[in-house]
């Protein structure tokens, strides 16, 4: 039997977030040999994300144990969980001593706002890239972005291509192609209008204003 190699992995979940940012990597590396996952929050409370689906975490972040990796994703409602003390905290202390410090879509502004994009190159959303840009960071329109320990990805979908690229970092390409055939990952569009270099301004204008319908409605203090 081989001898496999262990990894913590922790994957942060908020409210608001979109489900497939971090659904997609943990499909892809849950069936990989020796990596213990750990799904994370403040609380053990149930995790609402944008599309209704609700996801209970199993630790905490008091209660989380050193990772060998750390991911966040992005979402919808990321706005209002962007700027959280504890949860930057959180991903500050992980990501001092973790070996890969990841994300999905709009995840690196996360990572940003922790100040642990400084100097790095990185991937978003392309919603988010003049955030992010704001933020101090080279962002890039790769679909994966690999600086040294720093690993993004771009939206939503891109965290299947993500989930890979780390496979196979971790494990190695064969592996890595053997789950991505386990999962029948062959995709075949059936519009080439997948990022706004292919979509066009109209679209890319007519999404963003979709997006903004798409956005929660801002609290207001009493």
């Amino acid at each position: 039997m081989t001898d496999y190699p262990k990894y913590t992995l922790g994957l942060v979940f908020f409210p608001g977030m979109t489900s497939l940012d971090i659904i997609g990597p943990q499909q892809v590396l849950s069936p990989l040999p020796g990596v213990d996952t750990y799904r994370i929050w403040k609380t053990l409370d149930p995790v609402t994300t944008d599309d209704g689906m609700v996801v209970l975490p199993d630790t905490t972040f008091d209660n989380c144990p050193r990772l060998d990796i750390i991911c966040i994703g992005g979402g919808i409602g990321q706005a209002a969980v962007e700027d959280d003390t504890e949860l930057l905290q959180f991903l500050r202390k992980q990501g001092s001593t973790a070996k890969y410090v990841t994300s999905v879509c709009g995840g690196s502004i996360f990572l940003a706002k922790a100040g642990l994009l400084a100097g790095y190159r990185a991937a978003s959303h392309w919603a988010g890239r003049p955030q992010l840009a704001a933020l101090g960071v080279n962002f890039s329109t790769e679909r994966v972005v690999v600086d040294r320990n720093r690993i993004t990805g771009g939206g939503v979908t891109a965290g299947i291509d993500f989930g890979l690229t780390i496979a196979s970092i971790l494990y190695g390409e064969e592996i890595a192609k053997i789950v991505q055939l386990l999962l029948e990952y062959n995709p075949a569009p059936p519009f080439d209008t997948g990022s706004p270099e292919k979509a066009g301004a109209e679209l890319v204008e007519k999404a963003m204003l979709f997006m903004q319908d798409m956005m929660p409605a801002p609290v207001v203090a009493n």
